[in-house]
């Protein structure tokens, strides 16, 4: 077994072009090597194995019962080769492969789907997992390597090993229901929002830790009436006339347009938020994932850059 283990794998690669060509001067060309280096590695490759493959002739060469048996597996073997480099190369030229994406919520509303359509439209064949999470679990689960990247909204707490890459801002709106739409010309400050009843995702989320953060500043309470999972559900509870709530800008732009909610200001200054992409910077990626990575950094300059302009 050990002397077995010893050959040199050549040998059989050109084994198995010999045997294909029942020539050694035509297996050498296919190689790009010459007759005497081919002649050379199987009189090794017969004194290695101890038996003899090949009865040489004027026209050429034909396989000993103990060739056709080696030819069957070494012929075996180098298509199963063929096919993992075949594969590696499609997964390169991004033909085939996957990338495993988590995503918050707000991230998932209001920014991934359309990076995603753009990505699958060029690279139809790459296989796209996605998990929703918290932004805390989502950097866990980059963390755990569950994950080959995330996309979340701030404030993020991630440690190296752990980066985190701020792709694009965004603004939250106050809105109601129809019925609340005498507050659209007189406002409300954060003192008077305390007077509605307010929806907002629950604790634990970043949203409800961002808003906290924001009420405690006016020494005042975030002290929700409704707390739900999704923004989507937000919004709908909201057009029902439920109560009041912050959703992102883009979401709430769509309902205002479609008359089915009310724009509210807020006299207080409410800070933008980010979309931001979190992955381990010590763990190997995909070239599929390593693609992706790209295009949202890319994506993520020119909003900066579109943004500094206006």
């Amino acid at each position: 077994m050990g002397d077995e283990m010893n050959i040199n794998f050549e040998y059989y690669r050109i084994f198995h072009y010999v045997a294909r060509y029942n020539n050694f001067t035509k297996a050498a060309h296919a190689l790009g090597s010459s007759q005497p280096n081919v002649t050379r590695a199987m009189n090794c490759l017969e004194n290695a194995l101890q038996c003899t493959l090949f009865v040489r002739t004027n026209r050429g060469v034909h396989l000993t019962a103990e060739g056709e048996r080696l030819y069957t597996r070494v012929s075996a073997a180098m298509s199963l080769f063929q096919a993992a480099e075949d594969e590696m190369l499609e997964q390169a030229q991004l033909k085939r492969g996957s990338i495993v994406i988590g995503a918050s919520e707000t991230a998932l509303s209001i920014y991934l789907p359309e990076k995603l359509s753009r990505f699958h439209s060029k690279y139809p064949g790459i296989q796209i997992k996605l998990y929703s999470y918290s932004t805390q679990q989502a950097v866990k689960a980059v963390k755990n390597g569950e994950v080959d990247l995330a996309l979340v909204t701030t404030p993020v707490q991630a440690e190296s090993p752990v980066k985190e890459i701020k792709l694009q801002k965004f603004a939250e709106k106050l809105i109601g229901g129809k019925n609340y739409s005498f507050l659209q010309k007189k406002g409300l400050s954060l003192k008077e929002i305390e007077e509605y009843p307010l929806i907002c995702l629950g604790k634990g989320t970043m949203t409800h830790q961002f808003y906290q953060e924001i009420f405690g500043r006016y020494g005042l309470k975030l002290n929700p009436d409704v707390e739900v999972a999704t923004t989507d559900q937000i919004l709908s509870l909201v057009q029902y006339g439920l109560g009041i709530a912050f959703i992102p800008e883009p979401m709430a732009e769509e309902a205002v347009m479609r008359q089915e909610v009310v724009s509210i200001t807020v006299r207080e200054h409410i800070p933008d938020r980010e979309i931001c992409m979190v992955y381990d910077e010590k763990r190997p990626m995909s070239v599929a994932a390593q693609r992706f990575k790209k295009l949202l950094m890319e994506e993520g300059k020119q909003e900066t850059s579109a943004n500094k302009k206006s």
